[in-house]
């Protein structure tokens, strides 16, 4: 979850780790520092706060080493404060750390520490490992790291210094990411990518249980064994601009206008000139995939919407019945799983714990997996049986956007796949792949008229309570919208589906209450109607998401955003955008942060 950045290289240290830092403040941003050699020790300079207070305290004329460490956090253990932020000494302040993961038996590690006579001095996990190290250090530090690790329990990624060995990185890897970076005469050690990309785009993936040690010579891998680990590095295709907002006001606003390309670039290449789909990376044959009895989907947060989706899309299409569970519950219970079921995990991050701990379990009981994942080299590219790639490109901004709407678009397919399989490709499979094909160009519609939406959150920036109904295949997407609004406005909304609403949340309504409704013209088209009609007679301000074209439902709306046409099982492509906007807009009335919002970082790699 935490932002970690190693540089040893010709250059001052101290500005590559901060504007580093910059590239990883969505990974944490409760407090951050940097690490330097200085006078025969380490120059620590840590802050709490956001990533400006710890620039503001860092006199770059002062810090002219070559190598240094560099984190910002996102809190574990220990509150946000200046001695929790990383990062951490051991007692003689000769070896330094940084730390992303959680350390499962820090607690009896530290009293053990203690009991030897070490002192702390902060309340986190990360701490012991710097004790650990200092114990075990004679003078290699990679030797010391390796020993420290043997009595550790959980995740990390770390990368650690010693006064001892001053012109050396050591960084190891278990269940948290860590990426090398190999630049001109300089190398990069990060928890994610876009900390290296102003230097370099050539990169190789730390796996779990390898170590890695930096040096002005080179860099050398090996495993827990400590035999040598060879492995080509990858090219990145993405840059430094991708990474930034690109003349928008916020990464979300820039994000959700590069919905179109994520569409599009998820749909290329899959599907085939003679109007079949092909997954190329999917590593499962036809024979494989017709076997398949049973879809069992495990997702978090904005991913899991994306599955619910897919679950009316599989069904409908291929006749397959499919099971949506969220990682955190299917991880704690024992799922009847057989040889026949293939688990979907979506995770946008590809290092979800939760989702990848679900994996595990499907493994064990037998069933194959397949991810869907935006992060070429992540954890769960290599813990899955195959992989379906969402192409959406890095998203900075914690509120998820495109890369909903990318893994909802790679769903679409894979559900089409398995129709395509079981011989169920009719005329409504090749309608909805050219209709597909067309998504693109309808979003791009929909984002020209985005400022319509200003209206609307301008007279319900105050509001303290929102609902947002819709039916059939809108349902996953009114639980989007309201977590939308929840995650980045702080205004407590709710998600429902519309024939619920007599069975209790009816009584939420009064006089004055927004309700969001999608009612694009669909099969229950006339259901969801009935619940405007429902809401309107109790008050309730009607805002709705409508299809072109439908007159009827501005006599009953107070306002109403108009989407193109499309297939019924397609409408969630285009009415999940107005929603987003109108979260944005309305935490932008409100003065919120909207790329990051307050208890929430982009990646949950912790439990």
């Amino acid at each position: 979850m935490c932002g970690i950045i190693g540089y040893i290289g010709g250059q001052p240290s101290a500005p590559i780790l901060l504007q580093a830092l910059k590239r990883l403040e969505y990974r944490g941003y409760d407090s951050a520092g940097i690490a330097v050699p200085g006078n025969g020790g380490f120059s620590r300079i840590r802050r709490q706060g956001n990533l400006a207070h710890l620039e503001k305290a860092v006199d770059l004329s002062t810090l002219e080493a070559t190598i240094g460490i560099g984190h910002t956090r996102w809190a574990t253990h220990g509150h946000p404060s200046e001695a929790n932020a990383h990062p951490h000494f051991d007692c003689s302040q000769q070896i330094v750390v940084v730390h992303n993961g959680i350390i499962e038996n820090f607690h009896q590690l530290r009293l053990d520490l203690i009991g030897r006579g070490h002192e702390f001095t902060s309340e986190t996990d990360t701490e012991v490992l710097a004790h650990l190290i200092e114990e075990a250090y004679a003078g290699d530090l990679a030797a010391a790291v390796t020993a420290a690790l043997g009595y550790v329990e959980g995740s990390y990624a770390l990368v650690a210094m010693a006064v001892g060995s001053p012109r050396e990185l050591v960084g190891a890897r278990h269940d948290s990411p860590l990426v090398l970076g190999l630049g001109a005469g300089e190398l990069f050690i990060a928890s994610d990518i876009p900390a290296m990309l102003d230097h370099t785009r050539e990169v190789i993936i730390i796996e779990n249980g390898e170590l890695v040690r930096l040096t002005e010579a080179g860099y050398e891998i090996s495993n827990r064994a400590g035999d040598p680990v060879e492995r080509d590095s990858l090219k990145i295709d993405w840059d430094v601009a991708a990474a930034e907002k690109g003349g928008y006001e916020d990464f979300m606003l820039k994000e959700i206008h590069e919905q179109p390309r994520a569409v599009a670039e998820t749909i290329r290449a899959r599907v085939t000139a003679d109007g079949r789909v092909d997954l190329p990376n999917l590593d499962m044959s036809q024979a494989e995939l017709k076997r398949v009895k049973k879809v069992t989907i495990i997702a978090c947060g904005t991913s899991y919407h994306a599955g619910l989706l897919a679950k009316t899309h599989i069904e409908t299409w291929a006749r397959v019945p499919v099971e949506v569970d969220s990682s955190s519950e299917f991880r704690y219970r024992d799922p009847i799983l057989t040889e026949d079921t293939l688990v979907v995990a979506i995770t946008q991050s590809g290092e979800t714990a939760d989702t990848l701990a679900g994996v595990k379990i499907a493994k064990k009981k037998g069933a194959q997996v397949l991810a869907v994942t935006n992060v070429v080299g992540s954890t769960i590219t290599r813990e899955a049986d195959g992989v379906i790639y969402t192409y959406a490109g890095p998203e900075i901004g914690v509120a998820a956007t495109k890369t909903l709407i990318a893994q909802m678009t790679a769903l679409t397919l894979f559900g089409l796949l398995l129709a395509q399989v079981n011989g169920r490709t009719n005329h409504e499979f090749q309608e909805t792949l050219a209709e597909l094909e067309q998504i693109p160009a309808k979003i791009e519609s929909i984002l020209a008229r985005a400022e319509t939406l200003l209206g609307w959150a301008e007279s319900f920036h105050h509001v303290d309570d929102l609902l947002f109904l819709g039916r059939g295949v809108s349902y996953p997407m009114a639980m989007e919208g309201a977590l939308k609004l929840k995650e980045i406005s702080y205004i407590h909304a709710e998600g429902y589906p519309g024939g619920e609403m007599k069975h209790g949340p009816i009584a939420l309504i009064t006089d004055g209450l927004p309700v969001v409704v999608l009612a694009p013209k669909d099969n229950v088209y006339d259901k969801i109607m009935g619940n405007i009609h429902e809401a309107e007679a109790r008050g309730a301000h009607i805002l709705v998401i409508a299809s072109e074209g439908d007159e009827e439902i501005g006599g009953l709306a107070e306002r109403v955003f108009y989407i193109p046409k499309t297939l019924d099982l397609l409408s969630p492509l285009l009415s999940v955008v107005p929603l987003q906007l109108l979260s944005y807009y309305i935490a932008k009335r409100r003065g919120c942060n909207v790329d990051q919002p307050r208890n929430l970082a982009k990646s949950v790699t912790v439990e």
